[in-house]
């Protein structure tokens, strides 16, 4: 299992966001995050990728956690984040250069191996450029080449789908597949149900702090009492309480 989740609770302050939050993401698969802003969709990751400490309960990464092997569930970790993170005085060759040094790639190799992702997201002519010169969507195509250069077992990506076109859409989620053929798994928080309707196995749905459902489309339907629901009418239903 890439992802474990058992009971997590925790947050930011005295008064805790996750209230025994417990699910989980297999190998070779993609899970979709989904939840109403204030949902708990960030508080969650925050706490897999180590910036929040769980108050109670369990994250495991690949069969580990990250208080008892800090290195290997890091490196069991690729995260994509919502903004963009980039250092203005690094080229773009520097970022890829410095995601390689943080892993242990070899640096020939896996210059190698990014080629094809460079030409998909046409970032190859670009690699002595700094962020000054990136539109937004280039900003997001250099974390998410950062990330799946990686040979993770688990991928987060936050909101992916964020200043991309839709031919960059198409393109993450072609590197999407490729990963979970591999057997790595995606968990996936967006906002674009549509996409994460066709995109992900299963779906994880917070509100509250709290997981409200879990399991496939059909499985989701099936506990709404709702034939053909999409997504998205799934989504409705389970937060129009939460949204009132």
């Amino acid at each position: 299992m890439s992802l474990e989740i058992n009971a997590l609770s925790g947050g930011y302050g005295q008064v805790p966001v996750l209230h025994d939050v417990t699910f989980s993401v297999p190998d070779g698969q993609v899970v979709g995050l989904i939840g109403l802003n204030g949902a708990g969709k960030s508080t969650t990751i925050k706490h897999i990728i180590g910036l929040l400490k769980p108050r109670s309960g369990s994250i495991k990464v690949g069969g580990v956690t990250l208080a008892s092997d800090e290195n290997t569930y890091r490196q069991n970790l690729a995260y994509v984040p919502e903004t963009p993170v980039l250092y203005p005085d690094l080229t773009l060759r520097e970022h890829l250069e410095l995601t390689m040094m943080a892993y242990g790639l070899d640096q020939k190799q896996a210059l190698a191996d990014l080629e094809p992702m460079l030409e998909k997201f046409r970032l190859q002519n670009k690699l002595n450029w700094f962020p000054d010169n990136f539109s937004k969507g280039m900003n997001q195509k250099v974390m998410i080449a950062s990330a799946f250069m990686t040979h993770a077992k688990l991928f987060i990506i936050d909101e992916p789908f964020t200043g991309l076109d839709p031919l960059a859409i198409h393109d993450l989620l072609d590197l999407v597949r490729v990963k979970k053929a591999e057997g790595a798994s995606v968990l996936m928080s967006t906002h674009v149900l549509a996409t994460a309707e066709t995109a992900a196995d299963s779906f994880v749905l917070l509100g509250d702090g709290q997981v409200k459902a879990t399991g496939t489309l059909d499985e989701l339907r099936a506990k709404l009492h709702i034939a053909d629901a999409s997504l998205d009418d799934i989504y409705m239903a389970m937060t129009g309480e939460e949204g009132r």
